[in-house]
């Protein structure tokens, strides 16, 4: 084979080899040009650093304002694993005086932050060794702490902004506003009903970071500002709430109460105290017993007893079929449906008006007036005053209670029904039934949250409450002035009396179903009532879980009332009307 001219094959590897530096031409080009901007932007990418900033919790405040859960400024420590080896300081030579570097690495990291997070050297280095590229060391660290880790500047240690809940007033309100767990979710109460309100929108803050895993503070920085919580405002006043447990603790205390509730209402339904006893710190949940994390006054259910007579005494005033000075015999017992009932104590038969029925809480006289209804008129009026439906405040944990309808009512409980047996109640549910009298006959649903709080200060109120019509005004007018005659020496519960003002009010002693059991086993003592009797401003309501040192609702309850509702009147600077209460009949004119 002729391999050719020879100055055509130079021309040839002249041509090959221009071709292939043009190649490596274009490509420098490409790398150097083209491409620069992408692979500085490659390079700044694996040299930034994108931290979370938790968005502030809303908080919850009373109706002045007074900060009930709140959220303090807290930082997770965080770890590169792969780069803490690196750490290092400059010691200076005792001889020479010279700097010098020395690495630290792992050990010497875990000892230099080991006081400052209040563990054990063994502990942090077990949190700094080894190679994923982010961990926890520490959860919730002070600002001040965070500030003392940040200047030993250990290659890879960043913080995560967040936040730690806190209650500045301790266990005041714990069953109303709820708790978090340590992680920093809501776990009960309000915290969790309005989780979605009280949580704001994460942001983000990204930084440039050195091969040392430091941060460069003249670096680039993007920033992502987190959106913090709505401030949810409550319809409780603080200092009310705080008195009313001291007093309701008190009385269990005394009494050796299994467990107790007060709840303070305005007319129009605003919930203003919803006390528990015994109740929780929210700030440490952990120390709790687990009964006592709930909230009983929504939660727990029970045979109202006696209180529950309002409602038969509303719906036989309202249906005509009785008033105030209707005259009964009223026997010690009385036999319907195959079984005897009778009052708290035997007596031989009294005349009584049916104010003195109610006035001296007769179970029978209050059968005699009740059963003159069908069942299902009753029945109509029980749902009216809210039993057995929702209360309207969607609380975790809330129960309606128990109202069977009248197709499913046994004989007795056709009796039983009408003195406050054979349904059960929530204490906001029984405290209800009072602020539908005290207001003209119209039921309000409860209200717990008065509304939120913008940035600008101003209120924005929660929706309106459901009202119902459930009597007339005329009707519970007469009722106010029936239960006046309870608080009187004639009546269940003179120690309700309160100097200067007229009081309304009703006893309720129960027997106490227990559900550990299967059966009954002690009593539930309760009084509720209203002040001032002829222009009600406040309802409140006392019940008491199987006391053992007296168990009547007049002598245990009652006391409670007295001096709740005083305090409650005194702070919100209600005065007496000045009016004299009229005398109540008790008994029939004489013939």
């Amino acid at each position: 084979m002729r391999l050719g001219h020879p100055a055509r094959r130079a021309r040839t590897m002249f041509l090959g080899v221009c071709i292939v530096l043009s190649l490596f031409a274009v490509q420098l080009l490409r790398l150097q040009a083209l491409d620069a901007s992408a692979m500085a932007q490659q390079a700044l990418g694996s040299r930034l650093t994108t931290v979370t900033v938790d968005a502030t919790r809303g908080q919850i405040v009373d109706r002045d304002g007074v900060v009930m859960a709140t959220s303090l400024e807290r930082y997770n420590v965080t770890v590169d694993q792969t780069t803490v080896t690196e750490y290092f300081r400059y010691e200076k030579d005792p001889v020479t005086g010279a700097k010098h570097k020395v690495v630290l690495g792992i050990d010497g990291a875990a000892r230099d932050l080991a006081p400052l997070l209040h563990m054990s050297v063994d502990a942090v280095r077990a949190k700094l060794d080894g190679d994923r590229r982010f961990a926890y060391v520490a959860k919730r660290v002070t600002p001040e702490v965070w500030r003392k880790v940040d200047a030993l500047q250990i290659p890879g240690i960043y913080p995560e902004t967040t936040s730690q809940r806190a209650y500045p007033a301790d266990g005041v309100g714990a069953s109303v506003v709820g708790f978090m767990s340590k992680d920093g979710k809501p776990l009960g109460g309000l915290e969790l009903k309005l989780n979605r309100e009280l949580t704001g929108q994460d942001g983000s803050v990204t930084y440039e970071r050195d091969p040392g895993g430091r941060h460069i503070p003249t670096g680039d920085v993007e920033q992502k500002a987190a959106v913090p919580g709505t401030t949810v405002e409550l319809t409780i006043d603080r200092d009310l709430q705080w008195k009313a447990e001291q007093l309701l603790q008190a009385k269990v205390d005394e009494s050796g109460a299994l467990s107790g509730t007060v709840v303070v209402m305005t007319r129009d339904g605003q919930i203003l105290a919803l006390a528990n006893a015994p109740t929780f710190d929210p700030n440490v949940p952990s120390k709790a017993k687990p009964a006592n994390l709930s909230n009983r006054a929504l939660s727990e259910v029970y045979e109202p007893g006696s209180t529950s007579k309002l409602m038969t005494a509303a719906a036989v005033l309202e249906e005509g079929v009785v008033t105030p000075t209707t005259p009964f015999t009223v026997p010690g017992h009385i036999r319907r449906a195959g079984k005897t009932f009778h009052d708290s104590h035997d007596h031989a038969p009294e005349r009584l008006t049916f104010a003195g029925v109610l006035a001296k809480s007769s179970n029978v006289g209050t059968i005699m007036a009740g059963e003159k209804l069908s069942p299902a008129t009753m029945y109509r009026y029980l749902t009216k005053f809210g039993i057995g439906q929702p209360s309207g405040l969607d609380f975790p944990g809330e129960s309606r209670g128990i109202l069977a309808q009248p197709k499913d009512w046994s004989g007795s409980q056709r009796y039983t029904v009408l003195f406050g047996q054979g349904l059960s109640v929530n204490a906001v549910q029984a405290a209800g039934v009072f602020q539908t009298i005290a207001n003209d006959g119209v039921r309000v649903e409860p209200q717990l949250v008065a509304g939120t709080v913008g940035a600008d200060g101003a209120l924005k109120a929660a929706a309106a409450p459901k009202q119902t019509r459930v009597v007339s005004a005329r009707t519970a007018a007469a009722l106010r002035l029936m239960l006046e005659g309870v608080v009187s020496a004639e009546g269940t519960a003179p120690e309700a009396k309160i100097a200067g003002y007229r009081v309304a009010g009703k006893t309720g002693t129960a027997q106490r179903y227990d559900p550990t059991c299967g059966c009954y086993q002690g009593y539930t003592g309760s009084f509720i009532g209203m002040a001032p009797a002829d222009d009600p401003k406040l309802v409140v309501a006392v019940t008491l879980q199987r006391p053992v040192r007296g168990y009547y609702g007049g002598t245990v309850a009652a006391p409670v009332f007295r001096e709740v509702m005083t305090y409650a009147l005194q702070k919100l600077q209600i005065p007496p009307t000045g009016s004299k209460s009229p005398k109540i009949s008790i008994t029939p004119a004489a013939r």
